[in-house]
């Protein structure tokens, strides 16, 4: 049986399938990426072709992952925005169980210490950020608390994401409801005059 020659953006596709799963399983460190050339059954030098470092190999796989999560979350800015967080919530939740493999590998990615990934997860999280303070404060300059306040709410979901991997026991549903909480109690404990414009539709008062 002749083996199909596959396309460079399906060769890419197919060599970044692989390293998201050694990734997952092993730190950065401990990952050889020749490892994925003899998985996909290519010469190294083809690799090399397509991803001249480790380096640029993982940071490809880690833009793919935060691109594809970005997609899988947006929201109608139209909605409420308490019914924003909620669904942009379920939806980030229900894509990390839906995605295990590339979650792993982007949280190995923020561990990995390297410049350039670094530099991915941090646009990642200004994208949360963003999206979070359009829902609710559209019309101003954020305080830079309320700021501090969103950036720590991102990254405590993103945390409860990837414990629920290794928690099969516990439902979507229930993350999704621990974390909007968190969220109202931190808008809560701001003071008054940081509070964002839309502070009553997400206290739901």
């Amino acid at each position: 049986m002749t083996r199909r020659r596959l396309s460079p953006d399906e060769r890419r596709t197919q060599l970044l399938d692989l390293g998201q799963e050694l990734f997952a399983s092993a730190p950065y460190d401990e990952v050889h990426i020749e490892r994925v050339a003899e998985l996909a059954g290519v010469s190294r030098g083809l690799l090399y072709h397509y991803f001249p470092t480790k380096r640029s190999f993982f940071a490809a796989l880690v833009r793919r992952g935060t691109a594809a999560l970005a997609l899988a979350t947006e929201t109608d800015p139209d909605q409420p925005p308490m019914d924003q967080l909620v669904v942009g919530v379920e939806r980030y939740l229900e894509h990390v169980r839906a995605h295990p493999h590339a979650t792993r590998a982007f949280h190995r990615g923020i561990a990995s210490g390297d410049v350039e990934v670094q530099a991915v997860v941090a646009d990642s999280t200004r994208l949360f950020e963003d999206r979070v303070l359009r829902a609710i404060d559209p019309d101003r300059e954020p305080h830079p608390l309320l700021g501090i306040a969103v950036r720590t709410w991102v990254v405590l979901v993103r945390a409860a994401g990837q414990e629920l991997l290794d928690q099969p026991e516990v439902t979507v549903a229930q993350v999704r409801d621990l974390a909007v909480g968190a969220f109202v109690g931190l808008v809560g404990a701001l003071p008054d005059e940081v509070r964002p414009a839309r502070v009553d539709e997400v206290l739901g008062r």
